[in-house]
């Protein structure tokens, strides 16, 4: 850990908690936009993490977790924290997943100091915080009209990463492929481990998301030697899905759903009915892989070829104490629902 951290313009000692504005980039009416951000640096050496949300800047849920985190003021003991709350500023703004060029902020990575507007936004990011980490965790949610269970994507096959992944404390883990241009796959070349947490709907809040997710946050840094070593009484014990995919409706129609996010369903059981405007059903969607639902579409109406409902597949003798870890953590964070 270096005794200075610079960040754009900023040099950072030690010992330090400050916050700051990057400039990104200068809007037509000479507006100046800056994304914000907060450091807490402790005295003693350790690992550099950043933690960033809104890289899509309709996902709103890694806002309000990074914000109860600045405010919780955490005692860092070792290492240094950069929380990036909005990274994605204009997309934010906007209430839109993309930046004003129509791009995917996530496909645009490593970016370039010269290129279009996503790419000088990318390369900023990449340059000013995560070259200069040796962990991260992204925050994102679903889609519009589309719920995610919490659930942590990674690289399970590096022993390192799968140990953090596990301590986040969430039932559910994956092990995810990278994607071309995704910041996972340019901070992974460059040596970053990093953590994807999903979990709720784009422009909702959804408090279980939210608090798993400032506790994820808070089990990592312990396990990293960052904070102090938290309870670990009640926490979710994880599992990890072998494959995943997406269940697509038959035909068109009008959606009466008979599952919810987080159930467990055998291979064949009825998912939904789907309806016409007469109240005739016309179709019922059946699972087409025994395992636990972990998104799903809210919108109740839907066109032939919709994704419905993402099921994770995992080994059959771990379905009773997956449920059980679920609703363990559903009853932890969520006690008086």
């Amino acid at each position: 850990m270096p005794d200075i951290l610079e960040i754009g313009e900023h040099r950072i000692p030690r010992g330090s908690r400050v916050r700051l504005e990057i400039p990104v980039a200068q809007l037509s009416t000479g507006t100046q936009v800056a994304m914000p951000v907060q450091v807490i640096r402790s005295r003693k050496a350790g690992p550099v993490v950043f933690i960033s949300a809104a890289i899509h800047g309709d996902e709103l849920n890694g806002v309000e977790i990074i914000r109860r985190l600045i405010a919780k003021a955490p005692t860092i003991t070792s290492g240094s924290v950069i929380l990036a709350p909005m990274v994605n500023v204009f997309g934010v703004h906007s209430l839109s997943r993309y930046t004003p060029d129509r791009r995917d902020l996530n496909r645009t990575f490593p970016g370039s100091e010269k290129g279009s507007l996503a790419g000088r936004l990318a390369h900023i990011f990449m340059n000013e915080i995560v070259n200069q980490c040796d962990y991260g965790i992204d925050l994102h949610t679903g889609a519009i009209h589309r719920s995610n269970l919490p659930q942590i994507r990674a690289n399970l096959k590096d022993e390192e990463t799968r140990r953090l992944a596990e301590a986040f404390g969430v039932p559910v883990i994956l092990n995810s492929e990278l994607r071309d241009g995704s910041l996972r796959q340019i901070a992974a070349e460059q040596g970053t481990r990093i953590l994807l947490y999903e979990a709720g709907e784009a422009l909702r809040f959804d408090e279980l998301s939210i608090r798993a997710g400032v506790k994820g946050v808070q089990n990592v840094l312990a396990a990293l030697g960052m904070m102090r070593k938290r309870s670990r009484r009640n926490l979710p014990e994880p599992f990890a899905a072998n494959k995943s995919n997406w269940v697509r409706a038959p035909v068109s129609g009008i959606v009466r759903d008979l599952k919810r996010l987080g159930d467990w369903v055998d291979k064949g059981e009825a998912l939904a009915e789907i309806g016409d405007p007469y109240g005739d059903v016309t179709a019922t969607l059946c699972a087409n892989r025994s395992g636990v639902i972990i998104g799903q579409q809210n919108i109740p109406l839907v066109q032939e070829g919709d994704a419905m409902y993402h099921i994770a597949a995992f080994d059959e003798e771990d379905t009773e104490a997956l449920t059980d870890s679920i609703e363990l953590m559903q009853d932890t964070l969520l006690p008086d629902v």
